[in-house]
């Protein structure tokens, strides 16, 4: 039997709602073995980023030859990479190994509203990563901050935004809703064939500590298991949904806690 691999290249959260955590318990959740590549270590909680600590180019390069050279990777999901010599690295790696799909959460604000991206990385991450992935998963404000345009406000501009990250070289283009109004939370899938709205009712919780950071790794996770890129989209987005449902379950912190990645479990 052949055991479904998904790799998390991403920062790590000590406070285990975010980052290399969530990517994690996200893969187990769902059935696949995980793997992962730290690219920084954060001082960070429910209430914010306290400090980070970059993780050295070569070392990175380092955790990428040895998880490549003895496991059958089926999916990448590329979170937090601040520094332009770690998109370097990773790039690299994408180029040497050539993995099959490769999903890019560009993280450049966290939850609590601290900064994460250099503002000099954003440049390397649409010439050097974006080309690279099978999909990108912006949130509204990541998708105008890429394109240095307004944050968009319609199902229309929304898809338009879309299509021109599309001529980054992406495969796909997954603009999440999060940060947009009213009871639904709609999601919008661009691909050359055009564009698919998802949605699912908006909960009202605090508890949102590390859901762009889920949803990336669940689709990873459904394309490590096969399934085609809108089936990984659909089913990842409806498992987060329900996380964030049964989030209050939680008493965690003091600040946004974490989503319930086992939800289903207990």
């Amino acid at each position: 039997m052949t055991t479904p691999i998904a790799l998390t290249i991403a920062g790590s959260d000590c406070s285990g709602g975010a980052g290399i955590q969530a990517d994690l318990k996200t893969f187990a959740a769902l059935g696949v073995y995980g793997a992962s590549v730290i690219t920084a270590l954060t001082a960070q909680n429910t209430k914010g980023v306290a400090g980070i600590h970059q993780v050295p180019s070569d070392f990175v390069t380092a955790q990428i030859e040895a998880v490549f050279s003895d496991l059958a990777v089926g999916a990448v999901k590329i979170g937090m990479v601040a520094e332009l010599a770690v998109i370097g690295a990773i790039a690299d790696g994408l180029a040497k190994w050539r993995p099959r799909h490769v999903v890019l959460d560009p993280v450049m604000v966290a939850t609590s509203g601290d900064r994460l991206l250099k503002a000099d990385a954003i440049e390397a991450l649409r010439t050097k990563l974006i080309p690279r992935a099978s999909l990108i998963t912006p949130n509204l404000p990541e998708a105008a901050a890429l394109l240095e345009e307004p944050i968009a406000t319609d199902e229309s501009s929304v898809a338009g935004q879309g299509r021109r990250l599309l001529g980054f070289g992406a495969g796909a283009v997954l603009i999440k809703g999060g940060h947009g109004q009213g009871p639904q939370s709609i999601d919008y899938l661009v691909t050359e064939a055009g564009t698919v709205p998802l949605s699912a009712p908006r909960v009202a919780t605090r508890n949102t500590h590390g859901t762009g950071c889920s949803l990336s790794s669940a689709i990873a996770a459904g394309l490590a298991r096969g399934e085609d890129m809108e089936t990984a989209v659909r089913n990842a987005k409806a498992w987060v949904s329900a996380a964030i449902a049964a989030a209050d379950r939680f008493s965690v912190g003091h600040g946004h806690g974490p989503i319930h990645h086992f939800h289903t479990y207990y």
